[in-house]
């Protein structure tokens, strides 16, 4: 292939210009290289070994030998990319994804989304936790970074998650509370909230509930007996 003859002329000219193997005289090139000056011969290897080391690298990279290095992504600002959150929610959000970024690398993972979902009371499927990366992996790498787990939170806010979406479960069970600043949807999120707490804890609720009730008789039950013998004492 061309690519690779254009490779290989690259490889020997590094060479011969590194001093590894010596140039071969072809008629016509000992007099064209005359007609250069002195300063034109270094200015014209430096350029030829720059093109050379790019075009080998990107041969080496369409081999497969060499990986190819994505640019580096600006930085993001939280607090002012996500105003609808107050500086206390968000911190409440860089704790809960610091929280369950095991490996601390910044991303949490599928495993690591399987262990907060487990944690939080809600198991999803292999399938299920890769659809709720999917629902907001804007750079498709398969995990999520801290700016995608705030979209999150962003969509549970303004009501764009299903409700049988494993991020709608996730945003509802954390507790991270969206409730007072006044964001978009935030009302329909809290009681939604609210709804789904009170329905995990109804057992719970009814037995305490049930509990009071005994207790209260029990009060009662001592102050008639309590009264009954008041009453006795009197026909004494």
């Amino acid at each position: 292939m061309a690519s690779d003859e254009l490779a290989s002329k690259l490889t020997r000219r590094l060479k011969i210009e590194e001093g590894a193997e010596e140039p071969v005289s072809l008629s016509g090139t000992q007099d064209g290289l005359a007609g250069r000056s002195e300063e034109e011969k270094p200015a014209t290897a430096n350029a030829d070994s720059e093109l050379g080391a790019k075009l080998l690298r990107r041969t080496d990279i369409n081999d497969g030998v060499a990986e190819h290095h994505q640019p580096s992504k600006k930085v993001f600002n939280p607090y002012t990319e996500f105003k609808e959150f107050s500086r206390k929610q968000i911190k409440d959000m860089e704790k809960m994804f610091k929280q369950y970024d095991a490996g601390k690398d910044g991303f949490i993972d599928l495993m690591e989304l399987k262990l907060m979902m487990e944690k939080l009371g809600a198991p999803q499927t292999h399938l299920g936790l890769k659809n709720m990366i999917k629902e907001v992996d804007e750079d498709f790498d398969g995990k999520l970074s801290f700016r995608e787990f705030l979209l999150i939170f962003r969509k549970a806010a303004a009501g764009e998650l299903s409700e049988d979406s494993g991020l709608h479960v996730l945003a509802r069970l954390s507790e991270i509370d969206v409730s007072t600043e006044g964001v978009k949807g935030a009302k329909t999120f809290f009681e939604a909230k609210v709804h789904a707490i009170s329905e995990s804890n109804r057992f719970e609720a009814e037995i305490r509930q049930e509990q009071e009730e005994k207790k209260k008789e029990a009060e009662n039950k001592k102050q008639r007996q309590a009264a009954f013998k008041d009453l006795k004492s009197a026909f004494k």
